[in-house]
């Protein structure tokens, strides 16, 4: 204001309230709790539509681990415009981490807190997909795989009450085999992210087993998903989801009894012993966070690593099916 206005002001006897600047994002009037992979989040907003997208995104997981909630606060900024706001980037100045997509739309990260502030404004809200996948997932995702539980670019099934967990790089076949072993009644756990939890010597993972996400070129294998509709993605592919309550065990965990890398380059069919350097690095690379952090990322993973480390080189995935299967009830 300015000093006219501030006489105005005092003239007509009006009283001022300063208690919140200008700057200061919109107040926190609404709250949620929710459990991403069974771990507890607590959510303020003022708008609805982010309970909405989190119910959406988190309702069906239930609390599954006794830890330290991870907090969020979401603050939406009214505004008229419609157009999605570009992908945000991400920078790292630990413990902080930022996601600035623009002025109206970025994420503050305290890693060694497990906070999240977020600000939105209401046209990426206009955009769902955009919001929760380049948002508001991700508050609560960084902080699980640097507090709870280390990520893996992996699929993961179990038979015989052996979990196998399939890497490799993008478009490696991994939601594919994940799905075919799962129609072969393989236990399913997750089809290409798997997160390890800090379960002592144990080598345990879990992931989101209530969906299988497939590319539209799997319907080749798959003809039963030729009909079904290509859900959009904020970023990457679009792909066709399947709820797992169709016909597939689905696991909230499983204990790995060997790591297996995809390799469908040679027109070879065997599974070979495989290099666990390699394992090593390929999994590191997804790992963030504090030193104390990354520390303990990496003695998690190292145990992991205490299974056997193999390649399965296949062309046909019947083959592949079946020889994963006799892996799990002979272990050889």
């Amino acid at each position: 204001m300015t000093i006219q206005e501030i006489e105005a002001f005092c003239t007509a006897e009006h009283k001022f309230d300063f208690r919140r600047h200008p700057l200061e994002s919109p107040q926190l009037t609404m709250s949620g709790c929710f459990y991403p992979l069974g771990f507890p989040v607590n959510l303020r907003t003022n708008a609805s539509e982010v309970l909405q997208l989190y119910a959406a995104s988190w309702d069906s997981f239930r609390p599954r681990y006794d830890a330290t909630p991870i907090n969020i606060d979401v603050h939406v900024i009214e505004e008229d415009a419609a157009e999605c706001p570009p992908a945000p980037h991400f920078r790292m100045l630990l413990p902080l981490m930022t996601s600035i997509a623009d002025e109206r739309n970025y994420s503050i990260f305290d890693l060694a807190r497990a906070e999240t502030k977020i600000v939105l404004s209401r046209a990426a809200l206009r955009h769902p997909l955009y919001a929760s996948y380049f948002f508001l997932e991700s508050a609560a995702a960084c902080h699980i795989v640097t507090r709870y539980a280390p990520p893996i670019h992996a699929g993961c099934v179990e038979w015989n009450g052996r979990g196998l967990l399939l890497c490799g790089d993008s478009g490696a076949g991994k939601s594919t085999l994940s799905y075919a072993c799962a129609r072969a009644g393989f236990g399913y756990v997750t089809d290409d992210a798997a997160y390890l939890l800090y379960s002592g010597n144990d080598q345990i993972v879990t992931g989101n087993s209530q969906k299988v996400r497939l590319r539209p070129e799997s319907a080749e294998f798959f003809p039963e998903i030729r009909d079904l509709p290509m859900t959009p993605r904020a970023a990457g592919k679009p792909s066709v989801e399947i709820e797992t309550s169709e016909g597939i065990v689905a696991l909230e965990e499983t204990q790995v009894a060997a790591i297996i890398f995809l390799n469908r380059r040679t027109g070879q069919q065997a599974l070979l012993p495989y290099r666990r350097e390699v394992a090593r690095e390929f999994m590191r690379q997804l790992l963030f966070g504090t030193t104390e952090q990354l520390a303990w990322q990496y003695s998690t993973v190292e145990r992991l690593l205490d299974a056997p480390v193999l390649e399965l080189h296949y062309t046909d995935l019947e083959w592949a099916t079946q020889r994963l299967k006799q892996y799990a009830q002979d272990g050889r």
